[in-house]
C-alpha cells in the first residue's frame, strides 16, 4: 500500500513540474476553450486547421510554429498510418502498432476533432465538421468495415451532430479513396490496402482460408479456390503485397500447413501492358522475372468485370466464404480473397461539398485579372485538374477559383481567376496546372514540410514548390527489391 502512495505521490509532482504533462491536462475540450487558448507566449496566434491525418496533414501538423499557430486537426481517424509498410503488417511482419503514430502527440501542441469536414463558408471562414465518433451501424460483414470499403463517404455510421469551427488558415489534406471504376460488387467484396483496419481485416481473412483449407471435409477443388489469392492492380502496392503474401506462405505457413502450400496460387492482374510502369523497363522485367520463378502470376491486358461472393456456378452450398472473380479473358474463377489496389478516387469532400463557393471570398482572395462587374455578383467554384479532379493549386499550394461559365464576363479573352490566400491544398487531392505529381508519400511530406516551413517565416513571396525526387524502392520478396532513382541511379537485387 505504501508503495502504491509513494508512486501516486512522485506521479502528480512530475506531473507538476513537467510542462509537457501540463499541456496534455490543458488539452481543449471545447470551441469556446480553444478560441481562449489562440493567445501564444509573445502574440496571437492564427488557427490553421488541416483536414486529414494523412502523410500531408500529419507532416503540416507536427512542423508548424506552436508559437505562431494553433494547430487543429479534424479527421474521421485519430492517428496516422506509415503506409508503405501496410503491406507487411498485413502479414504479420510487422505489428499494426509500429505503423501507427497518434495526432495528439504528448509533445506537440496539435488539437484534435475526429470528424468529417461537411462544408466551407470562405467568406466567413467557418468550417462546418460532422462528428465522427458515432457508434456504427450492425454490418454485414462480420470482418469489420474501413471507410474505403463500403460507400467511401461515411460507411455503417449514425449521422452525427454538426458543428461549426472557425479559421485562420485551412489546408485541406484529405486524400484520396481506392479507385474502383464502378466495377460490379468490388466496394462491396473486395479488400483494399489503403488504412491499418484494411490490413487486419486482410490478415485475418488469409488465416481464415487456411484454417478452412485444412478442415478434413474440404475438397482439393474448394482448396484450391480457397488459397487462391488475387491482386488487381500492378502498382507499387499490389507488388509489394503479393510478394509480402509470397513470404508468409512460403517462409511461415508453409511450416503450420505443409499439405496445403500446393495450393496456394497468387495471381496479379492488370489492364495496363505491363506491371510497375513507374519505373525502368529493366527493372520491371527483372521483377516479372523473379515472380516468374517464384510462381506468381501476372496477367497483364486483364479487364475485371465482376466480383461476387460464392463459388462460380454456385456448384456447391459450402463454399467457405468464397469469392468468384470475372474477367472478360477468362470468365469465372474462384477465388479466396481479392485484393484491390488500382489507383485513386477523389474523396467525396472534394467531389461534392467543395463543388460549389456560397459566397466570394472578398477578403482573401486575389483576382488574376480586373473585372468588368464586381466578382461578388458572380457563381465561383473551386477550380479542378481536368484528368484527376483534384483541386487546382499555385507553387505555394494556394486553391485557385474560376467562375462558372455562364457567369463568366463574355469581353474577357481568357477565363478570370482568383486565387485565395488562406486557402492550401496538400497531397493527392491536389494538382499543379501544368505539371503532375506523382500520389505518393514521399511527395505529400515534401509539400507538408515545404508549406510549414514557409508559414513559419511568414513570407509567401518565396520561391515556389520544387520537387525533389528521392527514388522509388519496391520489395519483390525473399529479400529482394528494385530501387529507381533520381538520374537513372538503379539498383536490384
Amino acid at each position: 500500500m505504501n508503495i502504491i502512495t509513494n508512486t501516486l505521490k512522485r506521479s502528480r509532482h512530475i506531473a507538476r513540474s513537467n510542462p509537457l504533462s501540463n499541456q496534455a491536462s490543458r488539452r481543449c475540450i471545447s470551441i469556446k476553450d480553444l478560441d481562449a487558448s489562440k493567445g501564444g507566449k509573445k502574440a496571437y496566434r492564427e488557427r490553421v486547421v488541416i483536414l486529414g491525418s494523412g502523410w500531408a496533414g500529419f507532416v503540416l501538423s507536427r512542423e508548424l510554429d506552436k508559437n505562431k499557430f494553433q494547430t487543429v486537426v479534424v479527421s474521421p481517424t485519430s492517428y496516422f498510418a506509415f503506409t508503405p509498410l501496410l503491406a507487411s503488417t498485413a502479414v504479420g511482419t510487422l505489428e499494426f502498432r509500429t505503423t501507427l503514430e497518434s495526432v495528439r502527440g504528448r509533445s506537440t501542441s496539435v488539437e484534435f476533432f475526429q470528424g468529417w469536414a461537411d462544408d466551407v463558408n470562405f467568406n466567413k471562414k467557418k468550417l462546418f465538421v460532422e462528428e465522427g465518433a458515432q457508434r456504427r451501424k450492425p454490418s454485414s460483414r462480420s470482418s469489420g468495415d474501413s471507410t474505403n470499403v463500403e460507400d467511401p463517404s461515411k460507411p455503417s455510421l449514425e449521422k452525427g451532430q454538426v458543428f461549426d469551427l472557425q479559421y485562420d488558415k485551412l489546408v485541406v489534406a484529405v486524400g484520396c479513396y481506392s479507385q474502383t471504376f464502378s466495377t460490379p460488387g468490388v466496394r462491396e467484396n473486395a479488400f483494399f490496402l489503403k488504412d491499418v483496419t484494411d490490413a487486419i481485416r486482410i490478415r485475418r481473412r488469409i488465416l481464415e482460408c487456411f484454417e478452412i483449407a485444412a478442415l478434413p471435409t474440404t475438397s482439393d477443388k474448394l482448396r484450391d479456390q480457397l488459397l487462391s489469392f488475387a491482386i488487381v492492380g500492378g502498382g507499387p502496392t499490389g507488388v509489394e503485397f503479393a510478394a509480402e503474401l509470397f513470404d508468409l506462405c512460403h517462409q511461415d505457413l508453409k511450416k503450420l500447413y505443409p499439405s496445403l502450400i500446393q495450393h496456394v496460387t497468387i495471381t496479379i492482374y492488370d489492364v495496363a501492358p505491363k506491371i510497375l510502369p513507374m519505373f525502368d523497363s529493366k527493372l520491371a522485367d527483372y521483377a516479372v522475372e523473379l515472380f516468374r520463378r517464384d510462381g506468381i502470376k501476372i496477367k497483364t491486358e486483364y479487364h475485371i468485370q465482376g466480383l461476387r461472393p460464392g463459388l462460380p456456378g454456385f456448384s456447391s452450398s459450402r463454399d467457405g466464404g468464397c469469392y468468384t472473380l470475372k474477367t472478360k479473358q477468362d470468365g469465372e474463377t474462384g477465388i479466396g480473397m481479392c485484393v484491390w489496389s488500382t489507383g485513386l478516387m477523389m474523396n467525396p469532400f472534394i467531389q461534392h461539398a467543395l463543388d460549389d463557393v456560397h459566397t466570394y471570398p472578398a477578403a482573401s482572395a486575389t483576382l488574376s485579372q480586373p473585372l468588368s462587374s464586381p466578382p461578388e455578383s458572380m457563381k465561383w467554384y473551386l477550380k479542378r485538374h481536368p484528368k484527376t479532379g483534384g483541386l487546382v493549386v499555385d507553387d505555394h499550394f494556394r486553391v485557385k477559383l474560376t467562375p462558372r461559365n455562364n457567369t463568366s464576363p463574355k469581353e474577357s479573352s481568357k477565363p478570370p481567376e482568383a486565387t485565395m490566400n488562406d486557402i492550401f491544398a496538400l497531397g493527392d487531392v491536389s494538382a499543379f496546372e501544368k505539371a503532375q505529381l506523382p500520389a505518393t508519400a514521399q511527395v505529400a511530406s515534401q509539400e507538408a514540410k515545404w508549406l510549414a516551413k514557409t508559414l513559419n517565416k511568414g513570407n509567401m513571396n518565396t520561391e515556389g514548390f520544387d520537387f525533389k525526387n528521392m527514388g522509388v524502392l519496391t520489395y519483390l520478396g525473399n529479400m529482394r527489391a528494385i530501387m529507381q532513382g533520381e538520374h537513372g541511379t538503379e539498383l536490384k537485387g
